[in-house]
């Protein structure tokens, strides 16, 4: 009886040990955090852009790896480009802003 305790003992610590082995960060991919925190920063930035007066008539794409936003789609003008990185660049997490909107 104490081996089939002592053998499931083990096979428990062995899953917990791969399950967390499994959500650690390679230098190929990031942890579950990080994609967690892209994904906060990216809903934070879509919200904001969508409250603002100026902005939220343009369809504007919003994607985020490891704290770098990529902006792309069409604006306006200059103008509507600079307020969209300047919004983005407010956000917390943010560490860089890639700039791909084209003016129309």
């Amino acid at each position: 009886m104490k081996n089939i305790q002592l053998m499931f003992c083990y096979s428990v610590l062995f899953l917990l040990i791969t399950a967390f082995a499994g959500c650690a960060a390679t230098s190929t991919r990031g942890s579950t955090g990080d994609y967690v925190d892209d994904t906060v920063i990216t809903t934070k930035v879509k919200a904001l852009l969508a409250e603002d007066d100026f902005l939220k008539s343009f369809k504007i794409s919003v994607e985020t790896y490891k704290g770098t936003v990529q902006l792309s789609g069409f604006v306006n003008s200059q103008q509507a480009v600079n307020k969209a990185v300047e919004i983005t660049r407010s956000v917390q997490g943010v560490s860089a802003v890639k700039n791909d909107l084209i003016v129309k």
